[in-house]
């Protein structure tokens, strides 16, 4: 690394996608030291084994809002998020073929589909963008209850008549009495950077081609 170039700051989410992420991460240089993987730690920023770039590990929305405003300059993030918040500065140049799911509509089952009839109903989700759009496109208008997690819980207590989540078996939404009736968007992880810095410094576009070869050796094993 030169003298005058701050290491580049790679940001992971949290949960599900991880896992997946790492070996791919792996085979594009993009290796986490020991102590990312000491689930005791409580710590959000790690070195690599490249000394040329830094993790750190926050919340999926996060990692979007830091590679956005350019305090990252690139990360791994479900699709979900890039087109809930679709900053202008974000740019998602890999589909890496990873943590698959979708992001679904769901209703108590049982009850009559009124979604064809309805004007407005009330949605819990923490998707308000994508929730008010896709009703939008309906002729529905959809009064968002943000909630960040337990969304099933939301139409036994009255709190919502739907509930707009990430589904993957769709066991969680059985085993609380709901049903999806409806895929807003098919979900997979992005490698996301941040288009000032894929502009300005040359390292984002030679970590964009190492994500993409990457991706391409994995699915050729």
């Amino acid at each position: 690394m030169s003298a005058d170039k701050k290491p580049l700051t790679f940001a992971v989410p949290k949960g599900r996608i991880l896992a997946e992420a790492l070996p791919l991460m792996e085979r594009a240089g993009v290796v986490p030291d020991a102590d990312f993987h000491d689930k005791k730690s409580r710590a959000l920023s790690f070195a690599c084994e490249n000394n040329d770039m830094r993790i750190i590990r926050v919340r999926a929305f996060d990692v979007a809002t830091f590679v956005a405003h350019g305090a990252a300059q690139a990360g791994i993030v479900g699709s979900d998020v890039v087109e809930e918040f679709a900053y202008a500065d974000l740019y998602a140049p890999v589909d890496l073929d990873i943590g698959h799911c979708r992001l679904s509509v769901a209703e108590p089952a049982g009850e009559p589909d009124c979604n064809g009839t309805a004007s407005h109903l009330r949605v819990a989700s923490k998707y308000p963008n994508l929730t008010r759009r896709h009703f939008e496109k309906m002729g529905v208008q959809a009064e968002v209850v943000k909630l960040n997690g337990a969304m099933e819980l939301a139409p036994g207590l009255g709190l919502a008549s739907r509930i707009v989540d990430l589904v993957s078996t769709g066991k969680t939404l059985k085993d609380n009495g709901l049903i999806e009736t409806s895929i807003i968007l098919p979900v997979s992880a992005r490698l996301i950077v941040n288009r000032a810095a894929l502009k300005t410094d040359e390292r984002v576009g030679e970590l964009v081609e190492a994500f993409r070869a990457a991706v391409q050796q994995l699915k050729a094993a």
